[in-house]
């Protein structure tokens, strides 16, 4: 148990290291939402686009 006492307080240094690993988390973790909702959000644009272009393109067979 005592290592893992000793590798929780990192030389020391905990009041730091830890900090920084959970800035890094939070960073990833809103950079992973953002990502998410962007790809949603330009499926659907592609989704609209292409129901559109199968909807212009029988509108110019019928002439």
């Amino acid at each position: 148990m005592e290592s893992m006492s000793e590798f929780l307080a990192m030389g020391g240094y905990a009041q730091f290291i830890w900090p920084a690993y959970l800035l890094a988390a939070l960073i990833l973790t809103v950079l992973l939402v953002l990502s998410l909702r962007d790809l949603r959000r330009k499926e659907g644009t592609l989704k609209a686009l292409r129901a559109e272009r199968r909807g212009s393109a029988t509108d110019e067979a019928d002439t």
